[in-house]
């Protein structure tokens, strides 16, 4: 098996090997197999649940999806996520890339949200979403509107009681840090975080350097460099940024953590 160091702390770059999943210690994860939801059509889908807390919860699987988008998700796909009662479904995808794959296909129970997180970026950082590089990440906190979109997610996680699945066109850079933030504000350790937002390089087979298929841990040392900037501390960023209340979190945590 080949292996990653994982960084210790959000500052510190990691290593992301393609051939099989980052390795992390045993006492941090509870669910590492059957992560992926097995869809036909749909790039890096698997549960964002499965993860041990730093103060000993874990959070619940069957509630939360991360996944490319789902233009090309198949009728066993819908089914599939039917029976995972994934009853609402947020695209973070700008309007043109909507239009260039295709309009989502989902569960005929889902609500779909629209939740454009970096349509109002500047040129220069909408041309570098295929490269996916650190400007890209932090546009992610500074882009006017992508506060507000990621609220949405986080929200509606708190207050549906059904599943909610969120992506964005390869389910790896918008999607990866709402799912870092979703499990940062959970408690799950940095470690973690990370190993969470390398899968993607397993779950779409990416080589090392291969920034349109892949992650790499720089790029979200990026973003956590930016909410530091732009905030001063993660905590701040979740309240004055996203505007998530104390009470918006106590029931994110209620519905997620067992």
């Amino acid at each position: 098996m080949v292996t990653v160091g994982l960084s210790a702390g959000f500052g510190t770059a990691a290593t992301a090997i393609a051939a099989d999943p980052p390795a992390t210690t045993s006492a941090v994860l509870v669910n590492t197999d059957g992560r992926s939801l097995g869809l036909a059509g749909v790039l890096n889908a698997r549960d964002v649940g499965g993860y041990r807390t730093a103060d000993g919860h874990t959070v619940r699987t069957g509630l939360v999806f991360r996944t490319g988008d789902l233009s090309k998700a198949t009728d066993a796909d819908l089914t599939t996520l039917a029976g995972d009662n994934v009853v609402a479904v947020h695209d973070l995808r700008t309007g043109y890339e909507q239009t260039l794959a295709g309009a989502d296909r989902i569960p005929a129970t889902a609500v779909e949200h629209h939740d454009d997180v970096i349509g109002q970026a500047p040129p220069q950082v909408l041309m570098s979403t295929l490269s996916a590089g650190t400007d890209l990440y932090r546009a992610f906190i500074t882009t006017p509107g992508a506060d507000a979109g990621f609220a949405d997610v986080l929200r509606d996680i708190a207050d549906n009681p059904g599943g909610v699945l969120f992506h964005c066109t390869g389910g790896k850079d918008r999607t990866g840090w709402t799912s870092a933030v979703l499990l940062t504000i959970l408690g799950v350790d940095k470690d973690t975080v990370y190993y969470d937002y390398l899968l993607s390089n397993y779950y779409r087979n990416a080589k090392d350097g291969d920034a349109l298929n892949g992650v790499s841990a720089p790029a979200l040392d990026a973003a956590f460099d930016q909410v530091d900037k732009s905030y001063g501390t993660f905590d701040n960023y979740v309240h004055s940024g996203l505007g998530l209340t104390d009470g918006d979190l106590t029931a994110l945590k209620a519905k997620m953590l067992d």
